[in-house]
């Protein structure tokens, strides 16, 4: 039997700002507001057998700086890339520079923290 991710962690200022931005981004809820201060959010849909990861949003005073050794990609689900972009962008996402050559697929961006992401061309079901 192998393991599966079940919850990812990001070290961040503001857990509830920054839960606020990754819920309309990804169309996660609050799961949870554990008493540490931290923002566990996820799909709806939880439990047993679901494959998504929650996204815990735990307070640090001096979260990592510099660049992270791990980024999330995200994909669009109902509208194409060029439409996903703008919204996320509306959302507070900011593009970012990464060394990019400007003939890739994607876009990189930093959320209202900084934690660099990556819009994926590819559309996927919700």
């Amino acid at each position: 039997m192998a393991c599966r991710i079940t919850e990812l962690v990001l070290d961040c200022r503001d857990p509830e700002g920054l839960a606020a931005f990754w819920c309309e981004v990804l169309g996660y809820v609050v799961l949870e507001r554990p008493d540490d201060g931290s923002v566990e959010i996820g799909p709806e849909k939880t439990g047993a057998g679901w494959l998504q990861p929650t996204l815990v949003l735990s307070p640090a005073e001096e979260p990592r700086s510099g660049k992270l050794r791990l980024h999330i990609d995200v994909n669009a689900t109902d509208r194409d890339q060029d439409a996903e972009l703008d919204r996320l962008l509306a959302l507070g996402a900011r593009p970012a520079d990464v060394g990019q050559t400007g003939e890739e697929s994607w876009h990189v961006l930093a959320d209202p923290e900084g934690n660099e992401f990556c819009l994926l061309r590819r559309r996927v079901d919700a």
